[in-house]
């Protein structure tokens, strides 16, 4: 009976205190609610770059000789003779022998109408006086008959032997253009180099017999190759004065550099834009600018790279990069890529970390940077990424704010 007494005694005293707890707590006061501040979004940024000078256009290309020529005979014959040099690889001069062919037909061919020649002019000779004693008989004849009061016709051609010396005289000139004829075969037994070039290729060797028009081998010029670049619109509308330029016009001319790896390194050769095709890529639909290079096998200036000894040539085929002398604007920015956004704009932050948004005209984009004009400053912060979208005025948060 006692221990029932305690366990009432023990809940009263649990009871009456669960009462008083709820009792004070509901006396307190409660606390005053407040909507927490919007979050500010944090956006990355990268400075713009005032630019200055020429705009470099950016494009690349494969080397392409600028002249190449089939060596062709000819006349046809027996090879006796062939310069050392000429075999693929060679370089030969303007003028320089290549090969020989045997002269003993075309010099025997040249006698053989000299001969003939000699004959005809014994034929025209002796025509020549037939001729002048048919006109002396005739014109004593004429005297004669004068004195007996008779009347005189005219001597016809064939009395004068005219007929006869046109015929002659012909045959001679006919001789003597088959002497020139042979004259100039017997001068193309020896070819000579067109010009200054490398050998491409060859299949000669002596004692080969050729045949007129039959190719034995190709020359390459040395004095130039070209690439050709292909451009965008965009990029070509960079190159001042693209379409006024002429082949070989010296005096106007927009310099470009030409790079070329080889090993470790990148090696570049000074050139120009010589001109542009007349029509669109069918395929890419690009604008392909040719840029000519002066003397491409003298050795070129290393860009980088470190090591080896002396520099390559420019080969022919090698793929390459280019940089042509764009124009120079007045006042233009480079940014990231990234920082373009769709519309042609930039969102620039300023100090009081407040987005503003200005368009701008993209001139060019390059690997990740972009080339613009439009109303910014050198210095400038613009976002890069972050942040997905913004309106004018939107406060944002940079590195350098979260650094304070």
């Amino acid at each position: 009976m006692h221990r029932g007494i305690g366990y009432l005694l023990a809940a009263a005293i649990l009871g009456g205190s669960v009462w008083l707890a709820t009792y004070l707590v509901s006396l307190a006061p409660e606390p005053e609610r407040s909507e927490p501040p919007p979050p500010i979004p944090f956006a990355r940024t990268a400075p713009v770059v005032a630019g200055s000078g020429a705009i470099a256009v950016h494009g690349t290309g494969t080397v392409r000789p600028s002249a190449e020529i089939d060596i062709v005979p000819q006349v046809g014959g027996r090879v006796v003779w062939t310069e050392p040099g000429f075999q693929s690889g060679g370089r030969v001069e303007a003028g320089q022998p290549i090969f020989r062919i045997e002269d003993a037909d075309f010099v025997n061919h040249v006698r053989e109408i000299e001969v003939a020649i000699e004959a005809r002019q014994a034929e025209l000779a002796v025509i020549q006086e037939e001729a002048a004693f048919a006109r002396s008989e005739f014109e004593k004849y004429s005297r004669l008959r004068q004195e007996a009061g008779s009347t005189v016709s005219e001597a016809g051609p064939l009395a004068l032997r005219e007929p006869q010396l046109k015929a002659a005289q012909a045959a001679l000139d006919r001789e003597g253009v088959r002497l020139a004829a042979a004259k100039l075969a017997l001068s193309r037994i020896e070819v000579r180099a067109p010009m200054d070039g490398y050998v491409l290729d060859e299949s000669l060797e002596t004692g080969q017999l050729v045949t007129a028009g039959q190719s034995v081998g190709r020359l390459i010029a040395a004095d130039a190759v070209e690439v050709i670049v292909p451009l965008s619109d965009a990029s070509a509308a960079l190159i001042p004065d693209l379409w006024k330029l002429r082949a070989g016009d010296v005096e106007r001319q927009v310099a470009a550099r030409v790079i070329a790896r080889y090993g470790d390194g990148s090696y570049a050769w000074k050139g120009y834009v010589d001109r542009t095709e007349v029509s669109l890529d069918e395929r890419a639909r690009t604008i392909d600018a040719i840029v000519r290079v002066p003397n491409p096998f003298s050795p070129g200036t290393r860009v980088t790279g470190t090591g080896g000894s002396g520099s390559p040539p420019l080969l022919v085929s090698k793929f390459v990069e280019l940089e042509i002398q764009g124009v120079a604007p007045k006042s233009y920015f480079r940014v990231p890529r990234p920082a373009l956004r769709p519309g042609n704009e930039v969102w620039v932050v300023g100090g009081d970390r407040k987005v503003s948004i200005v368009p701008v005209r993209v001139l060019q984009r390059v690997n990740d940077e972009a080339v613009v004009v439009g109303a910014l400053e050198e210095g400038q912060l613009v976002v890069t990424g972050g942040v997905q979208f913004v309106t004018e005025g939107m406060v944002v948060q940079t590195g350098a704010g979260l650094a304070q």
